[in-house]
C-alpha cells in the first residue's frame, strides 16, 4: 500500500473541468465544473501538512487550509465549513475569484513542479456542497446583546463586518444603493467568473443569521448620515473604490470611449434584467482595444468576447511576467480569442468624430520607480496606431469620498483614502471615534479577500468599542 502522506507523487494536481471554448464564449455563466465528491477529498488528500504552512500566511485571511483540506479528505464536510467560515466570510466567492496562483497556491510547498494543491477550488467546493446538504452556521451560542450597527455598503467589506457582528449578538443594518448586495461582486466581476445565485445564496444565508438589509437606499440622498450616528451605536464604512484612473490621453472624451467599470456593470445589469432603461454597451461586431493589464482588463477583455466583439486586443505597458492580472483569468482570455500586446503604452485616442484607434508606443522596463515595480520608458521613434472600433480604459479605480464626510469628521490620506488605525483595540476606527471604515476605501483597490479581511477586523474594533469583544470572544 502506497504511503498515504507521498500521494501527491502518484496523484497529480487536477483542476476541476472546464467548459470548451465555444461553448463558454457563448454566454455568461461560470466555466469551472465542480469537484465530485471522490475527487475534492483526493485533492485535498495532496496537501503535505506542512508544520509551518505557507499557504495559511499568504492567504489575506489566513485561512486554516492544511486543516479544513484533511477535514475534507476524512468525509467531515460540515466541520470543514465550520472551519473554513472561522476566517472568512465568503469562502464560495473567494474560492472562486481570488487569484490562488499570487497567494495561497502560489505559496504551496508543491508549487515547484508538482502542482500547487488545488486550494481555491476546494474552498469553493466545501461551502457549496455544505449548503446543499444542509449546513447553516451553528449561532446557538449567540446571546442578543441589545447593540445595533449600521453598515453602509453591501460589497465584501461590509458583509464581512456584518457577519463578525452577527456572531456576536450585535444586529448589523446594511444599507446600499443597489437592488441587490454584493457591491461588485454582483456588479462588477462578471457571471462567467461569479454567477450572481451564489451572492443571493449568502444574502439569504446572513438573513438567516440576522443580518438586516436596506437595498435600494444611499446614504446620504436618501437616508442623513447624521441619522445614522444618531440611531445606531457604530457605523461601519464599505463604500468601496469606484473612480476610475484617468490615462489623461488626447481623445478619451470621443465616442466608443468607455471606462472599464461602467462597461461591466451595464452589461451586468442588462442579464439581471435590471437595466431600468440604462443604456447597455454591446460591442458586438466591434474591433476592441482594452488598455491596462489588471484583473478588471481581463473582465472586460472576456466580456467583449462573450458579446461578439469581431476582435479583441489588449494592451499593457510592462511585460507578461509584470502583467498585475490573475494568471487564471490571462490563460483564459487568451483561450477565447484574446490577443495581448505587452510593452505597449497609449500615447493617444485617435478619431474624427468617432474612435479609430489608439497611438501606442513600445516600452523597456527601466530601474524601480517609488513602488518597487520597474518603470515602463517609451522607446523613441516606435509609435503605431492599432486600429480600433471601441476602446475600454482599465486603468484601476480610486476611493470617491462622499461629500458628508469632512461634516461628521472623517478624516481622509492626501489620496482620498480613508484614514484609519491599524492597530491596538480600536483598529479600523476613523477621526470620527463612532465611525469605522474597511476595505478599498481605506486600502485602494485591491483584492476582495483584503476587503473581506478588514470588514471583519473593523468588525472586531467595533466590539472592542462597545466594551463586547472579551466576554463574546471567550465565548
Amino acid at each position: 500500500m502506497a504511503d498515504k502522506y507521498l500521494q501527491f507523487l502518484e496523484l497529480p494536481r487536477q483542476d476541476p473541468p472546464k467548459l470548451p471554448v465555444t461553448a463558454r464564449v457563448a454566454e455568461f455563466r461560470e466555466i469551472y465544473a465542480p469537484y465530485d465528491a471522490p475527487s475534492a477529498a483526493q485533492q485535498a488528500g495532496r496537501c503535505l501538512a506542512c508544520g509551518n504552512p505557507f499557504c495559511e500566511w499568504k492567504c489575506p485571511v489566513h485561512n486554516y487550509i492544511p486543516s479544513w483540506l484533511k477535514l475534507l479528505e476524512q468525509g467531515k464536510l460540515f466541520e470543514a465549513a465550520e472551519l473554513s467560515h472561522r476566517t472568512n466570510s465568503l469562502p464560495e466567492m473567494c474560492g472562486r475569484i481570488c487569484p490562488q496562483d499570487r497567494l495561497c497556491e502560489g505559496a504551496c510547498t508543491l508549487n515547484d513542479g508538482l502542482g500547487a494543491v488545488t486550494i481555491g477550488a476546494i474552498e469553493k467546493y466545501i461551502t457549496d456542497e455544505a449548503l446543499k446538504a444542509g449546513w447553516r452556521p451553528d449561532l446557538r451560542h449567540v446571546r442578543a446583546t441589545g447593540r445595533r450597527v449600521a453598515i453602509v455598503g453591501a460589497g465584501p467589506a461590509g458583509l464581512g463586518c456584518a457577519d463578525i457582528l452577527a456572531r456576536h449578538g450585535v444586529h448589523a443594518v446594511v444599507f446600499d444603493r443597489q437592488p441587490r448586495i454584493g457591491g461588485l461582486l454582483t456588479f462588477g466581476i462578471p457571471p462567467f467568473k461569479l454567477e450572481k445565485s451564489v451572492v443571493e445564496t449568502r444574502r439569504e444565508l446572513m438573513e438567516g443569521m440576522g443580518v438586516e438589509f436596506r437595498l435600494g437606499v444611499e446614504v446620504g440622498p436618501d437616508v442623513p448620515f447624521a441619522a445614522l450616528l444618531a440611531e445606531y451605536d457604530a457605523v461601519f464604512l464599505g463604500m468601496g473604490a469606484y473612480r476610475a484612473v484617468q490615462g489623461g490621453l488626447p481623445g478619451e472624451s470621443l465616442p466608443g470611449v468607455v471606462e472599464a467599470l461602467p462597461y461591466l456593470v451595464s452589461n451586468i445589469r442588462h442579464e439581471l434584467g435590471l437595466a431600468d432603461g440604462e443604456p447597455h454597451v454591446d460591442l458586438a461586431g466591434r474591433r476592441v482595444l482594452v488598455l491596462g493589464g489588471g484583473d478588471t482588463a481581463m473582465d472586460c477583455n472576456r466580456t467583449a468576447i462573450r458579446q461578439g466583439a469581431a476582435s479583441v486586443t489588449c494592451t499593457y505597458r510592462r511585460d507578461e511576467e509584470n502583467m498585475p492580472g490573475s494568471r487564471r483569468d490571462y490563460r483564459n482570455s487568451r483561450e477565447e480569442g484574446v490577443r495581448f500586446l505587452f510593452n505597449r503604452q497609449p500615447v493617444a485616442i485617435e478619431g474624427s468624430g468617432r474612435v479609430s484607434g489608439v497611438r501606442v508606443v513600445e516600452t523597456r522596463l527601466g530601474a524601480p520607480g517609488p513602488k518597487g515595480r520597474r518603470v515602463a520608458e517609451p522607446i523613441p521613434g516606435t509609435e503605431t496606431v492599432i486600429e480600433a472600433d471601441a476602446v475600454i480604459v482599465a486603468f484601476g479605480f480610486l476611493p470617491s469620498p462622499a461629500p458628508w464626510f469632512a461634516e461628521h469628521g472623517i478624516g481622509l490620506e492626501p489620496d482620498g483614502r480613508v484614514r484609519v488605525l491599524t492597530r491596538g483595540a480600536r483598529r479600523f476606527s476613523t477621526t470620527n471615534p463612532k465611525v469605522f471604515a474597511g476595505g478599498d476605501m481605506v486600502r485602494g483597490s485591491d483584492l476582495v479577500v483584503t476587503a473581506v479581511f478588514e470588514g471583519r477586523e473593523a468588525a472586531f474594533g467595533i466590539l472592542d468599542s462597545l466594551g463586547l469583544a472579551a466576554a463574546t470572544r471567550a465565548a
